[in-house]
């Protein structure tokens, strides 16, 4: 699927070359040196242009993973309030009864040690005020805090509205990230993970031409919590970088001059995630190039128009082909090939604005997702998504649907219906997709079967915009999931009742 500003670059970039053919064409003897320059500045232009919008993609992509991975550890951390036990115990008021109080913090030390297995914790465990804990507290972070842990742990608290915060740093170790939140007035929950962990969620935001983009997470004081540059965390943000963050208004997310391309976006837990990429990184294959046409140009001024022609018609071509590349990146999910997000908000908001056509909203979920993610690996969780794509794109013709990867496991597909009954074609198409998730495994002996929740909605009569059919598809859907998964539900008034 072509978009309307990749459409608008290649139609620019071939009216700039008719005029500079054009020129040629009439005043050979200022051709070769003026269209020459003007070409190649164009070209910095766009192709400048194109990888910063590029890089503001990826890093609010890499933005969006990283609040992703930040929820998944908080969600984690509200189990521990899931039995009563757990935020109702109080080891400074402990009973009289030493034996109670052994088997408490004994069922307490095993809840949390369950959770912990779940995720690769550092610490996961209750800290009261007498220093005492239940659960599981490193020796590093033992050793760190000494005496004052409750009261250094509690001082992490800086999400009021919430009595929990993040913290990274503390004593000048970078090394591990925590997570606090209050229990009781004499208890706080700690959670730590190694800083690294954070290196899957960056790595996979990054696409073909961007790997030697730099990404770091820092906090308010400039402080590096992370970075893909060995030895960087805990030291302070470059300088030069810093100076062109400052130049950045407020509407602004990125940068491009003739060092650096840097974009900056923040997540929830008011950190920073900073991408940089030197310039003549960006510009390296453009001025090879530059260096074939100058010596070219030399021998085309010798000859004739004829020849001059074809060397500005090979300079084009290949800055066409790199615009639409970079444009085709920019509304594209990395992982599974589908749009991403806000290219298919977008395209549908266009699609349904002043559409007489029906047509129908199509939302799935992948049943057994994080089991995939916890029993096999992400690495296998991401091929798993990757085969979604493959199964939507197989599944729905291109020519009549917009697919959509709208966030973690959930996918989206708008479909026109054209002259079909619009029901029973939705549902036909319905049952091609359970039908191709029932013949979908994973694993190593490809023992583990994963299916779909499906909700759908239709236009215009569940609603004349996106978010209108995403909430009542999402309605539907809801309803799948709870009548046991692997099949999919029409929207109808009765579930609007129903809530």
């Amino acid at each position: 699927m072509k978009s309307k500003n990749s459409e608008s670059s290649a139609a620019k970039i071939n009216h700039y070359k008719s005029i500079i053919i054009l020129t040629y064409s009439i005043i050979l003897s200022l051709s070769i040196g003026a269209v020459s320059f003007l070409t190649l500045n164009r070209t910095d232009t766009i192709l400048k242009q194109k990888v910063l919008e590029m890089s503001a993609q990826l890093n609010m992509q890499m933005q969006i993973n990283l609040n992703s991975y930040l929820e998944r550890i908080e969600m984690l951390a509200t189990l521990a309030f899931a039995n009563e036990i757990n935020y109702e115990y109080d080891d400074t008021k402990q009973s009289t009864d030493d034996y109670d109080n052994i088997k408490t913090r004994e069922t307490i030390t095993e809840y949390l040690y369950n959770i912990c297995m779940m995720e690769n914790f550092v610490d996961f465990g209750i800290v009261y005020s007498n220093n005492n804990f239940v659960g599981k507290i490193s020796n590093g972070s033992l050793t760190m805090f000494g005496d004052d842990m409750y009261t250094d742990l509690k001082n992490m608290v800086k999400r009021q509205d919430y009595s929990d915060g993040w913290s990274a740093g503390f004593d000048g170790d970078y090394r591990r990230i925590y997570y606090v939140k209050n229990i009781h007035e004499n208890a706080i929950l700690v959670l730590s993970f190694y800083a690294s962990e954070l290196e899957h969620v960056f790595e996979h935001s990054k696409s073909n031409g961007m790997e030697s983009l730099s990404v770091r997470l820092i906090e308010k004081d400039n402080v590096i919590i992370y970075s893909s540059i060995n030895g960087e965390a805990g030291t302070v943000l470059d300088k030069c970088i810093l100076s062109r963050i400052n130049r950045l208004d407020s509407s602004d997310s990125s940068i491009i001059d003739d060092q650096y391309l840097i974009s900056i976006n923040q997540s929830d837990a008011e950190w920073y995630v900073i991408c940089s990429l030197p310039t003549e990184i960006i510009l390296r294959e453009k001025n090879e190039v530059q260096k074939s046409i100058t010596v070219i140009a030399i021998i085309v001024l010798l000859f004739n128009v004829l020849a001059t022609i074809c060397i500005i018609d090979k300079l084009m071509n290949p800055v066409n082909n790199i615009v639409s590349t970079l444009d085709d990146k920019a509304h594209k999910d990395l992982l599974t090939g589908i749009l991403n997000k806000r290219s298919f908000e977008a395209f549908t908001e266009n699609s349904l604005s002043g559409s007489k056509e029906k047509k129908s909203l199509i939302l799935l979920d992948i049943d057994n997702f994080k089991g995939v993610n916890d029993t096999l690996g992400h690495e296998y969780g991401d091929k798993v998504l990757a085969g979604v794509g493959a199964i939507l794109r197989k599944t729905f013709p291109e020519s009549d649907s917009l697919l959509g990867r709208l966030g973690g496991d959930e996918f989206c597909v708008l479909i026109n219906t054209g002259k079909n009954d619009t029901v029973s074609y939705t549902e036909m198409k319905c049952r091609e997709l359970c039908k191709a998730f029932s013949e979908n495994y994973t694993g190593d002996d490809n023992s583990y079967k994963i299916s779909a929740s499906i909700g759908v909605a239709f236009f215009p009569d569940n609603g004349m915009n996106f978010p209108e059919l995403y909430r009542r598809a999402d309605k539907a859907l809801y309803h799948s999931k709870h009548n046991g998964k692997d099949t999919y539900t029409l929207f109808s008034s009765d579930l609007e009742e129903s809530e």
